[in-house]
């Protein structure tokens, strides 16, 4: 595998850092070198919060990414604050939910519309694997069973009622991206 730096961006309480702690666990998990690097607003829960995840088959150098082949953005702020950091060419997997697609854009772009699909699953909260099914849809990442075997790892015995609704918004992610 050849380096994959991702940004992946939103506002506190939205699943940002669970969302890049489990692609990290899960490229771990199938043998690649990660880093996860987290970075909150001021506020956390409503404030901006992002993570950077570098995934790559050789030795990576360093945690933070300045400019991401991949971002994820889930809302109009973290697109105005990140978009300059998307490399040309890179691609940009956009919850149009909450964010209206950007004109001016040298990469590719995927809409999802993140936060309905989870809104119809029943659960808001699992947008942010929506988006994760979209990434690795268009980039196929990590082996399925690597996510699930991640998700199960950080939802433990409190929050396993929640494993479900997750995979079916991870799945719901990869029909959206029309994978």
């Amino acid at each position: 595998m050849s380096e994959e730096r991702m940004i992946f961006a939103g506002a506190g309480g939205m699943g940002i850092m669970l969302m890049g702690k489990v692609m990290a666990l899960a490229a771990t998990n199938e043998g690649l070198n990660v880093t996860w690097f987290p970075s909150y607003g001021a506020e956390v829960r409503g404030g901006t919060a992002h993570c950077h995840v570098v995934l790559d088959s050789e030795e990576i150098y360093s945690p933070f990414v300045e400019k991401a082949t991949t971002m994820i953005v889930m809302n109009d702020l973290s697109l105005a604050k990140f978009l300059p950091r998307l490399a040309r060419g890179g691609l940009l997997i956009l919850n149009t939910s909450l964010a209206a697609p950007p004109r001016d854009l040298d990469g590719a772009l995927v809409e999802i519309a993140a936060t309905d699909a989870a809104n119809a699953l029943g659960n808001i909260r699992v947008a942010n694997l929506v988006m994760l099914g979209a990434l690795n849809a268009k980039k196929r990442l990590v082996k399925e069973d690597s996510l699930y075997g991640a998700l199960v790892e950080f939802a433990g015995t409190a929050k396993k009622h929640l494993i479900e609704v997750n995979m079916a918004a991870y799945r719901k992610g990869i029909e959206l991206a029309g994978a």
